[in-house]
This record gives C-alpha cells, structure tokens and sequence, in this order.
C-alpha cells in the first residue's frame, strides 16, 4: 500500500520529539472517566486485570486496548484512548500486562513484546463471554509490537478481528533497544530499569532458586535485563534471541486485515528499521504514517484527543 502522508502539525513547542513524549506521559490528564475491573485467570494458572470502559449506547463493536513497557490500564494514552473511542460507539478493553494492575502475577514469567498467547487469551474470552461481532486491536510501543505480531503470525484470526492500530511501534526491537542505550534516551531508560528492578525484587523472595540479588545489582541496562531476566523467564537463549523472535517486522507480510502503524520521525526510541516502508508497499493490507513530528506516544491535539487518537478512530470505523 502506498504511504500514506501524514497531516500533523503540532504547536511549537510539541515539535520537539522530547517535549511530546514527557508531555502526554507526565503531565496530560484524562477527567470524567471510569472503568471496571475484571480478572481473568490464564492457562498457566496466572491472571490478567481488565480495565472495561463502555459506550453510552449498546455495541457491537469493542477496541481491545495494550500498553507499552511497564504501563498500565491507567496511563492517559490508554484511558484518553479509552474515553474517544467510547464517544464513538466502541466499548473499550484496556489491558494490563501480567504484573502491571497493582498486584505482582503469580509466576515468575512476566509479560513481554511478543507474548501474543496473553493477548490471544483476551481474545478468546471476549468471544466466548461476550457478543461484539467487531473486535479491533490498538497497541502502543510494546504493545503495538505484540497487536502486529499477533496478526501476522500463522494462526487463524477469529473472523470478528476487523483491525489493528500501532502507535510508535518498535517493529525491530534490536533497533530500539539499541536507541535506549544512546545518550539521549538515558533518563527514560533510568526510569524503565528501576520499575522493571524494582519488580524482579518480588520474584527473588518467591523464585530463589531462578534469581538472586547479585542478578538484580548486575543489571545495568534495559538490555541486561532482558539478558538476565526477559529472556531466561520466557523460553529464549539470551536478549538477541528474545529481540530476533518477538520483532514484530518478520510478520508484517502475512497481515490479512486493515492494518496501521504511525510511527513519528523525531521518535528517539526507535532505529531506522523500525520504519516498515518496504513491509508497507509491498502489502495492501499495511499503511504505515510517519509524520514529522509526535515524540513516542506523544502526538498532542486540540480538544483533549491526541492526533494519533483520532486517526485510529477514523481508520477502524472504515474497517466495518
């Protein structure tokens, strides 16, 4: 499909990629919105939390919703999401990754970028508890890794998944990871580290004998810890290895339902083969965005949406 080009035009100061990103992370709230939690256990004994939001009108549409690296159903790119898709006859299902509702998973895996048996596990429930005939998928940064992945993959989609949004989508998670090691992105990779630490405290009282203290202090990096961690509680030989498997990238070709990534140019987080241009023209299901300006999951708007909201609205109404 050709690529489509991109019409955002912040104001001034949204276009500094940094400015965006901390912005919409730190300081955009989301008012007059609530959800209700529902649990749902997992195959393997373990549970993930689901942050439901509802349209004021019955539907038969739903929006399944995935965060990025240690977010949550709570972050204003998911609820800002939540509530705009709402507006528009979705109901919303904000999901959040195993260990990040507020309460520590039960095993000592965790959740990944490509751990696509959880979201097919979502899926699968909504199917069998509910009556959406029109389930979409949106996805941001990790999450948008796991929604591409998942469509791509060799599986046969349930014939109510219409489409798929990416926002700020690490397609190649070498080239990203390699991003997060680079100067300019060390406060967020500061931060990412310390809440994924943080964490790993909890598995070293309850899995001894998996991880220890010494594993926690020898991480330094993001990439350590998908090294010591990420990799070893997942199935896979080391970080490499995760990162060659999970990429979203490999997958792009084999999507069969409307399909759409938008990725800034000015994202300090991703590498340039993470700018699926070639995936795109050669797919007709694919569009990929790559607009100027809008930071990692930055995107700011008028009217309380963000750009990247709007679109995702406007592309999946046309999917049905």
């Amino acid at each position: 499909m050709p690529i489509l080009e991109s019409t955002y035009n912040p104001p001034f100061l949204f276009k500094s990629g940094h400015f965006s990103t901390i912005y919409n992370g730190l300081w955009r709230k989301i008012k007059d919105f609530s959800q209700k939690r529902e649990r749902i256990e997992l195959p393997d004994t373990d549970f993930l939390d689901l942050d439901w939001s509802f349209s004021k009108t019955t539907t038969a549409k739903v929006i399944i919703l995935l965060h990025g690296l240690e977010g949550h159903g709570q972050r204003p790119y998911i609820t800002g999401s939540a509530k705009a898709f709402n507006s528009e006859g979705f109901d919303a299902c904000a999901v959040n990754f195993r260990g990040c509702s507020g309460e520590t998973n039960r095993l000592f895996r965790a959740y990944h970028s490509g751990a696509t048996e959880d979201l097919d596990a979502v899926v699968k429930h909504i199917l069998n508890t509910k009556s959406y005939s029109n389930i979409f998928i949106k996805g941001v940064s990790l999450g948008g890794n796991m929604a591409l992945k998942y469509v791509g993959e060799s599986r046969v989609l349930p014939k109510e998944i219409k489409g798929v949004v990416g926002i700020s989508v690490p397609c190649d998670l070498h080239s990203s990871s390699n991003q997060l090691l680079k100067l300019k992105n060390r406060p967020y990779a500061i931060r990412f580290k310390k809440h994924l630490t943080d964490k790993l405290v909890y598995k070293v009282n309850r899995y001894p004998d998996k991880i220890s203290k010494t594993d926690i202090k020898a991480i330094k990096t993001l990439k350590d810890f998908d090294n010591i961690y990420t990799s070893k509680a997942h199935g896979f030989k080391n970080a490499k290895d995760y990162y060659a498997q999970s990429n979203c990238l490999q997958f792009l070709p084999n999507i069969k339902i409307p399909t759409l990534i938008i990725n800034a140019k000015n994202d300090s987080f991703l590498g340039p083969t993470c700018y699926p241009f070639k995936e795109a023209r050669e797919n007709s299901n694919l569009y990929l965005e790559t607009p100027k300006y809008g930071g990692h999951v930055g995107f700011h708007a008028k009217n309380g949406l963000t750009y990247t909201e709007k679109r995702a609205i406007n592309f999946l109404e046309k999917t049905n």
